[in-house]
């Protein structure tokens, strides 16, 4: 059986610092390895916009990655910027159009983390700029502990999409996240929700398979997580 070829978005730094004083990309090595282990083919996309029509139609499915860096406000109708944002124009650039096109093609994609925050937006929901100022909450969703461990549960809501992949009403889910998800994107069905409210996850019933989570299930710290990237590919096989 053909292994679909999954794009993977890169994050980006002006070089100056860590691996080159020139610009450079990066990717956490899991978000690679948890493709392949799933039975997909991992393919990095440099930001180069002009490429995107050549990317959707080489690519089964697609995968929005995190990083330590915010949307912009003014894409979700913001007039302000708490002083904890921290953008990256150019990389958001690039995926706000390549997970427009994904959408328009009706190609599988998987947003995780910052990568959902993204996905909420394009559809036309909004963000929690900074959810300390926002949600009164004694959940840590930056978890100080590390990122292959959980950091707090979320209860899965009944009659998902999500539901029915990870076969449980709850799951334990690693947390890194300052922002959150506000107001749900046009045609966008909350899947997930943490004990204080704050939004984990949602879908998108009208596409084929369209999942934005906001922990990080490349860790695989779960067997729902792993279950999760199964349906995926299988999606992207489709």
């Amino acid at each position: 059986m053909k292994k679909p070829l999954i794009g993977i978005t890169l994050d980006h730094e002006r070089g100056g610092k860590g691996y080159s004083k020139f610009p450079w990309y990066a990717l956490r090595e899991n978000y690679s390895s948890s493709i392949v282990e799933s039975g997909g083919v991992p393919i990095p996309l440099s930001h180069d916009v002009e490429l995107i029509d050549t990317y959707i139609d080489l690519l089964d499915g697609l995968v929005i990655t995190g990083g330590a860096f915010d949307v912009d406000p003014s894409l979700y109708g913001d007039s302000s910027t708490h002083d904890t944002v921290a953008t990256k124009g150019g990389r958001t650039d690039f995926e706000w159009e390549i997970c427009k096109k994904a959408l328009e093609k009706n190609k599988p994609i998987l947003g995780i983390c910052g990568g959902q925050q993204l996905l909420n937006v394009v559809l036309g929901g909004t963000l929690i700029q900074h959810i300390p100022d926002e949600i009164q909450t004694d959940i840590p969703h930056e978890q100080p502990n590390p990122r292959d461990e959980a950091g707090h549960m979320v209860d899965v809501k009944k009659d998902t999409q999500l539901a029915q992949i990870v076969g449980s009403s709850e799951l334990s889910v690693n947390s890194a996240h300052h922002q959150a998800v506000k107001d749900l994107g046009k045609g966008c069905v909350l899947n997930a929700v943490a004990p204080d409210g704050i939004i984990e996850g949602f879908e998108v019933p009208s596409q084929r398979f369209c999942l934005g989570l906001q922990w990080h299930p490349e860790f695989f710290i779960s067997e729902g997580d792993k279950k999760i990237y199964t349906a995926f590919i299988e999606a992207c096989r489709g």
